[in-house]
């Protein structure tokens, strides 16, 4: 007769992990997006159902603080027929999704719940979605270009696998469409992309535009539209960096694109005003600084040979590049990508001002000849820039200066370079051998 040893360590864990017993409070006042109710014994960022007297389906709700012995929920969704009394149940445990390769092709909402209305069966694996940081120490140097089929950033903004880059730009310049060209083009095994507090209108145009059939299949989307309530516009930033590492972890190279982080800070900002938090720069509440580095830090490339790049918009209010959200996120990001509102309007997409743009790491990942190469490029722009407002008033004499007379007559030529349809991707070798043929006769 065979013995077999059974293993009860998964069960003591299971029990051990569980809610033996109910915590219940009562709801006692509603103020604002904020609901306060007398118990239950809850902690700060606990998942709580809401019950209804007619104890239909509950609402879930978030403890977002804690203030004289009462407890202070935000919903994930509307309060219909809740009221004063209604039942407040802890569930010991912060909000979680399921995952698992099966969610790939597929668009979901902040909780990870398909809205494509496709079925989706059972996920292995369980996430949390507020996770820490890479170790400092257990972070791999990003050594390894990742190329995006972008000629400007390719070449002037070159990135590595584990990067972390802002597109910074005020509205209408062309974010959504340079997302779209990244997301299709990038050499990134999978692509997790956020839309936070979007236009409802726009998030099938980018699937359908941007995206692509074959962009989607490699892809996971996590959307929240601008209606929704603000717990649940700052909860889809964190369900897909929760994503973004599940396949991390498991090796593979990630790309995610969130737009936009402002978005997120926005509502970050509502939910602290909710409950009091003091209002700073233009009303930002304190905790939206102290939660962009803890959301944008997670990203990068890991020992185990997984990496996330991330790529964030910025919508740069009245394109103030000193508003507090993009001065706070470019100084936490390894590069940004500045969009110029002129370049747009004078029909130059990408409108990417490479004057204003920079990669940390460009310096790092590239070869000696490919940074003299940049070089005479970037001078080449920085001259003519300078000289822009005498040159465009004729008071410029041709023959003053050969530098400046160089940059004028290889302009053209260098903005067309710069220049990029939606469905012209290059890699990045086609682009180094355009760029240098561009600048044939420049200065060395």
């Amino acid at each position: 007769m065979t013995m077999h040893k059974l293993n009860l360590h998964r069960y003591v864990t299971a029990i051990k992990g569980g809610e033996l017993i109910s915590r219940i409070g009562k709801v006692s006042q509603f103020f604002g997006l904020v609901v306060e109710a007398n118990g239950p014994d809850a902690f700060l960022g606990e998942l709580c159902q809401i019950y209804s007297r007619s104890q239909t389906q509950p609402i879930n709700a978030e403890v977002v603080g804690l203030r004289d012995g009462k407890v202070l929920l935000m919903p994930y969704g509307e309060l219909r027929g809740i009221g004063l009394g209604s039942e407040v149940i802890a569930t010991g445990h912060p909000l979680r999704i399921s995952v698992g390769d099966e969610i790939l092709g597929r668009i979901v909402d902040a909780m990870g719940k398909p809205i494509d209305g496709k079925p989706l069966g059972s996920l292995p694996d369980h996430i949390s979605l507020k996770n820490e940081p890479l170790n400092p120490l257990s972070r791999r140097k990003i050594r390894d270009i990742l190329e995006t089929g972008v000629r400007a950033i390719d070449c002037f903004l070159t990135m590595g696998k584990g990067q972390r880059v802002g597109i910074f730009s005020g509205s209408g310049v062309g974010k959504s469409t340079l997302l779209g060209m990244v997301a299709k083009d990038m050499q990134a095994d999978i692509n997790v992309i956020a839309l936070v507090g979007e236009r409802g209108r726009e998030v099938q145009e980018f699937i359908d535009k941007s995206l692509g059939p074959e962009g989607l299949k490699r892809s996971v989307i996590v959307v929240s539209t601008s209606d929704q309530p603000a717990l649940v516009r700052s909860c889809a930033a964190y369900t897909a960096t929760a994503i973004a590492e599940y396949f991390r972890d498991k090796g593979k190279d990630v790309l995610l694109i969130m737009d936009s982080v402002t978005r997120f800070a926005m509502a970050q900002r509502e939910i602290g005003l909710a409950i009091g938090e003091p209002p700073t720069a233009r009303g930002y509440t304190p905790s939206v600084f102290a939660n962009l580095p803890k959301l944008l830090e997670r990203c990068g490339a890991s020992a185990n040979g997984g990496s996330i790049t991330s790529i964030y918009t910025v919508l740069v209010e009245g394109d103030d590049m000193n508003d507090p959200i993009a001065d706070s996120v470019r100084s936490i990001l390894d590069g940004h990508i500045v969009l110029s509102r002129e370049l747009a309007n004078h029909g130059h997409f990408p409108a990417i001002d490479v004057l204003k743009s920079i990669s940390r790491l460009a310096p790092v990942l590239m070869k000696p000849n490919e940074k003299a190469l940049v070089q005479r490029g970037t001078s080449i722009l920085s001259n003519y820039e300078k000289s822009k407002d005498i040159i465009e008033i004729g008071a410029y004499k041709q023959g003053s200066n050969p530098e400046l007379d160089l940059a004028i007559q290889l302009l053209p030529k260098l903005n067309n370079f710069l220049r990029q349809e939606i469905d012209t991707a290059s890699t990045r070798t086609q682009a180094m051998d355009v760029l240098a043929q561009t600048l044939q006769g420049a200065g060395r």
